[in-house]
C-alpha cells in the first residue's frame, strides 16, 4: 500500500509534469540508446549496450517510485485547517532560545521541501517540532548536540 502524503496543487503539477516527462521524452531516448548500441555488434562485449540497458532500469525504476508517489498523493484544502496550530502548508515564524535569531518557514510535504525558499519538510527536525504548535508554545527540537528551542512567535497562510 502506498503512503499518503500531501501536496500543494503547485507540488502536485510538478510531480505529474515530471512523470510526463520521463515517460514522454526519456523513456523513448532510452530505448533509442539501446538499438543503437544492439547495432554495433556482438552484446556479450558491448559495454554501451549495458550502460544502455542499466540506464533504463535505472529510469523505470525512477517512474515506479514516482507513480507510486502520485498514488497517494493528495492536494491540502487550505479552507478546511485550522488556522491556530502550525501544520502543512503554515508558514511559521521562529526564534532560536539560544541565539535570538528569527526565521521564518513554510512547512510542506517532502516532495516540495526547498530550503532556499524557505520551504522544510514536516518530517524534518523541525518541520517534527513545530507541528501541532501554537503562538506562544516553545518547540523543542532534537538534534545531534542536543535539543535546540524555538518560540513559535508568528503563524500565518
Amino acid at each position: 500500500m502506498s503512503k499518503v502524503s500531501y501536496y500543494t496543487a503547485e507540488g502536485l503539477k510538478k510531480l505529474r509534469d515530471e512523470l510526463q516527462h520521463l515517460k514522454d521524452i526519456e523513456r523513448p531516448r532510452a530505448s533509442q540508446a539501446i538499438a543503437e548500441a544492439r547495432d554495433k555488434g556482438d552484446l556479450s562485449e558491448n559495454a554501451e549496450y549495458d550502460a544502455a540497458k542499466e540506464a533504463q532500469g535505472m529510469l523505470e525504476m525512477k517512474i515506479a517510485k514516482l507513480e507510486e508517489t502520485l498514488a497517494g498523493a493528495r492536494v491540502i484544502d487550505e479552507s478546511q485547517m485550522d488556522t491556530s496550530k502550525a501544520l502543512v502548508l503554515s508558514k511559521v515564524r521562529i526564534k532560536n532560545q539560544t541565539n535570538g535569531m528569527e526565521m521564518t518557514y513554510t512547512l510542506v510535504a517532502d516532495g516540495e521541501a526547498d530550503l532556499a525558499s524557505g520551504k522544510i519538510s514536516v518530517n524534518s527536525p523541525i518541520g517534527k517540532g513545530l507541528l501541532g504548535k501554537s503562538v506562544g508554545e516553545v518547540a523543542e527540537v532534537q538534534v545531534p548536540n542536543g535539543v535546540i528551542k524555538f518560540d513559535v512567535l508568528e503563524i500565518t497562510r
